[in-house]
């Protein structure tokens, strides 16, 4: 792991080297949950050794959506129940194949097998993967993948955001292709993040700034489905070319075409 760090009582975010990418294990009176566990072989590894050294036992996972880096698992975290929304897991079937295909061919076979095994869950956690002294509840929305989920846990005032609210990476309605479902999931995660004290993206720093990372979502949106371009930092960041040209191609579409916006 690049970094390990304790965000609230009894939170630990584990930062990849590859593409920033966040694990967060949650923990009350030494049981664990296990929010998106990523990302290298060694890194998975590694996360297991630093859960044994805090002597917690796995009672559960889960995942914020149904792209490979949130899928993951390792055998050292044991054989707890690992939960998603109902889209996610239906696609996290669906869509294995493609999946296994993006880990890419040297990535270990044991660990791909465990790669996507989520059962669907509904608007709550069941209470025996919820570690004693915490409180989880779910936001599921459709803002970057169908049924992607964030986790609000209110007594730490932190908000797990997947893949959206993050300070490295534009705002990425890769599926669906919809503009007005990924403002949609915005307007849903704005009360949360109005109270939260933390975010943590799936990729990215985790921030006390949770509003106003929602906020410049939203600018960045609103330009772009205005006039095509946006002034957002982000844009120039490694790996945000071609997310910030699809952005714009489903920004025209939205608008119907390149003809002139009212101011």
């Amino acid at each position: 792991m690049s970094t390990v760090t304790e965000v609230a009582p009894g939170m630990t975010v584990a930062t990849s080297r590859k593409m920033s990418t966040n694990a967060t294990v949650v923990s009350g009176r030494g049981r664990a949950l296990l929010i998106d566990p990523a990302w290298m072989p060694d890194e998975l590894d590694a996360l297991a050794t630093e859960i044994d050294r805090r002597d917690l036992t796995v009672i559960g996972g889960f995942a914020t959506h149904a792209h490979h880096d949130h899928l993951l698992w390792h055998p050292r975290f044991g054989d707890a129940p690992r939960w998603a929304s109902a889209e996610t897991a239906r696609l996290a079937e669906a869509e294995r194949p493609a999946l296994l295909d993006a880990l890419g061919a040297d990535f270990p076979a044991g660990l791909a097998d465990l790669m996507g095994r989520v059962r669907a869950t509904g608007d709550t956690l069941p209470p025996e993967s919820v570690p004693p002294g915490v409180d989880v509840e779910l936001i599921v929305h459709d803002g970057h993948a169908p049924g992607h989920t964030a986790v609000w846990l209110p007594r730490q005032h932190v908000l797990l955001a997947g893949d959206m609210l993050s300070d490295i990476e534009l705002p990425l309605p890769f599926a669906p292709d919809d503009l007005p479902s990924y403002m949609a999931a915005l307007d849903l995660l704005a009360p949360f993040a109005a109270q939260a004290s933390v975010i943590v993206p799936g990729h990215g720093s985790v921030g006390s700034d949770a509003l106003a990372r929602l906020d410049a979502d939203r600018r960045y949106l609103d330009d772009m489905i205005r006039s095509g371009s946006s002034d957002d930092p982000r844009v120039g960041l490694p790996g945000m070319a071609d997310a910030h040209a699809r952005v714009r191609r489903i920004a025209r579409d939205l608008r119907g075409g390149d003809r002139p916006q009212p101011a």
